[in-house]
């Protein structure tokens, strides 16, 4: 391969970091506080399970690329012993690795659940811990955007904290909404979850967005930057996406508004359940589009 190819699998792996982070830390919420009873489905479990994959193959992977990338280096070098210590060395490298072992602390969260199911999901102490390996994941994902170069470092990285959070209770609701909740069509679970995730969900978007426009604002430090550079086209591309999600997301929660009554009469029937499962999986298709602008946002320069 190339050496000019390991950026490109350097994005691929921050692309499936972030989807991973969005999934497994959503994931947990979801089940935490809006549907304890998905930890005994196997759905349910394997949404969690695939997320800390993606997660945790992510962050290792792009440890060694990111060394590949900079070194100039063919992809297929990523675990070079010498390379890898070069990036260990350096704070990208320090940061990533102690966000590798959160991943591993993450994974005794998850094992817990897997063993434990409803028994854990509503126990305070898997709680809390999922709550501290959660945090952390998103902590130290903040410290290596441009948040952490900022010349207001505080408010970026609160702002960028709190961008990932909504993120991931709005990206991983919807994995487990799609895959676990409506795939099963109960109507009691639809009744009682979906409502109160449509809520959930309205609440992440609008602080995506006002932690988003701090942000961009903080990074570009002008607007007329949004389209002189590079940085500025890919984060337009990023937000025109991201209004077709909104807009598929409007479509949902009028069916919630509309609909979801008069689905839960004819006990989740699958026709007037469709709609919505086609609405909800348009939102999730389009943030995998989003997921990799955010991607190519990390390894663009804001001032290009």
């Amino acid at each position: 391969m190339e050496p000019g190819s390991a950026k490109f699998w350097y994005v691929l792996a921050r692309s499936a970091d972030y989807a991973g982070l969005a999934v497994f830390v959503g994931g947990l919420f979801f089940l935490a506080l809006l549907w304890p009873s998905g930890a005994d489905r196997r759905r349910a479990r394997r949404v969690l399970v695939t997320g800390w994959v993606l997660g945790f193959a992510g962050t290792v992977a792009g440890l060694g690329l990111q060394g590949a990338w900079v070194a100039q280096r063919s992809p297929a070098d990523l675990f070079d012993p010498d390379l890898l210590g070069q990036v260990l060395g350096g704070q990208f490298g320090r940061i990533w690795f102690a966000k590798a072992l959160l991943w591993v602390l993450g994974g005794v969260v998850l094992a817990d659940v897997l063993q434990r199911g409803r028994r854990a999901a509503v126990s305070t102490g898997w709680r809390v811990g999922a709550g501290v390996v959660a945090a952390g994941l998103l902590r130290t994902t903040g410290l290596t955007g441009h948040s952490a170069e900022s010349s207001h470092p505080l408010v970026s990285q609160l702002a960028d904290f709190g961008h990932l959070a909504g993120i991931c209770a709005w990206i991983g609701g919807l994995a487990m909404l799609l895959f676990g909740v409506l795939s099963r069509r109960d109507p009691d679970e639809l009744a009682d979850v979906v409502p109160r995730y449509s809520k959930l969900a309205l609440a992440s978007v609008l602080v995506v967005i006002v932690a988003g426009v701090a942000l961009a604002a903080e990074t570009l430090g002008g607007f007329g930057r949004v389209f002189t550079s590079g940085y500025g086209r890919i984060l337009l591309t990023k937000l025109a996406v991201l209004a077709v999600v909104l807009l598929f997301a409007q479509a949902s929660k009028s069916w919630v508004a509309r609909r979801l009554d008069f689905a839960v009469v004819l006990r989740g029937d699958a026709g007037a359940v469709r709609p919505f499962v086609y609405s909800v999986a348009a939102e999730a298709t389009l943030v995998v589009v989003v997921l990799f602008a955010a991607s190519l946002l990390v390894t663009a320069s804001p001032g290009r």
